[in-house]
């Protein structure tokens, strides 16, 4: 690892609600709460501050030191699974109002890629089909196994509302029965040695409920939604949506969404006019619900948010932010601190 990776090892970026949760998760079964902190920098001090972050060096430390103390190679799962929508952070509340599951599930990826960064996550969707990798983007080494099940529990938690079945793929050995692993997601099927680690699951279709206590800031305030608009428009209008909140970095350009929906940029803006709307209306609209969702639910780094959102640094997030909302990214973050 190069100089700068071991740097960012050292910023607390991850909130201590999940180390809160994981330790208590162990506790319960039968480990000293002392045997999992030992050596890692985390206090109860730490764990009790409802606003502290860890960092990801101390993450792994403490997965480190839990590692050998599971017996049960299913454990990490089945911690993931302790790890719903709420336990996630404000977004846990305001996701449920989300009506589309494809949009629902989208959003859960695109929140996690930064709230919970210990890896990484590609969404692919094909009809009804969405396909969720993982990508180690730290290298953990011997802990990815451990933390691909965590990601993997979790994604079956938050997911089952929308989806009756799973198929986990792990690309790393596995020890336990289908029928073990069964017991924990009986709707899944578990595949180890594979070629990469993923999770497909077609989505039930079903609308979501809608939550009139959904947060503020996720709600899309898009001026054109109660016109008639025709048919064909209004998929792509949907289509670009989910693409746009899939990968709202530098790859999202008109001609990149264009590419993945197999038409022209030039028909992409056509039909994105017909339903009075643009690729930059868009794409900002969106940008603009994750970027107040980061600040407000999160201790990410600017720098950070900028290069997720696709800004070439962090001047140029804050004066796009401004532009938007007339405040900028510190004034959003200190209001939301205040609050709490």
């Amino acid at each position: 690892m190069d100089s700068l990776n071991n740097l960012a090892l050292e910023v607390p970026i991850i909130s201590a609600r999940y180390a809160r949760r994981f330790i208590r998760f162990m506790e319960n079964r039968g480990v000293k709460r002392h045997a999992i902190m030992a050596e890692t920098g985390i206090t109860d001090d730490l764990l009790n501050n409802p606003d502290a972050s860890v960092t990801m060096s101390q993450v792994l430390l403490l997965l480190r030191q839990a590692d050998w103390l599971m017996h049960d190679e299913r454990a990490a799962f089945e911690f993931g699974q302790q790890l719903d929508l709420p336990s996630h952070g404000l977004l846990g509340f305001a996701v449920l109002g989300q009506e589309n599951p494809r949009r629902l599930v989208s959003m859960i990826v695109q929140y996690l890629r930064v709230g919970l960064p210990l890896m990484d996550m590609e969404l692919e969707s094909s009809g009804s089909t969405i396909r969720i990798r993982l990508i180690d983007t730290w290298g953990v080494g011997d802990l990815r196994p451990c933390l691909t099940k965590i990601y993997m529990g979790s994604i079956h938690r938050v997911s089952s509302q929308v989806c009756s079945h799973f198929t986990f793929q792990f690309d790393f050995p596995g020890k336990a029965s289908q029928e073990d692993w069964q017991l924990l997601a009986p709707d899944s099927e578990f595949e180890f040695d594979a070629g990469i680690s993923q999770v497909i699951m077609p989505l039930n279709g079903t609308p979501i409920r809608k939550d009139d206590a959904s947060l503020e800031f996720l709600v899309a305030r898009t001026r054109h939604g109660a016109r008639e608009t025709p048919r064909e428009a209004d998929e792509t209008v949907m289509q670009v949506r989910e693409l746009i909140m899939s990968q709202p970095g530098r790859p999202c350009t008109t001609e990149n969404i264009a590419r993945r929906l197999e038409i022209s940029p030039r028909t992409l803006r056509q039909h994105l006019a017909s339903a009075g709307t643009s690729f930059r209306e868009l794409r900002n609209e969106i940008r603009e619900n994750f970027a107040t969702l980061y600040l407000k639910d999160t201790n990410v780094p600017l720098e950070s948010i900028a290069e997720k959102l696709g800004f070439s640094d962090q001047a140029g997030f804050t004066k796009a932010y401004r532009s938007w909302t007339g405040l900028t990214p510190g004034d959003i973050r200190r209001q939301a601190r205040s609050k709490k």
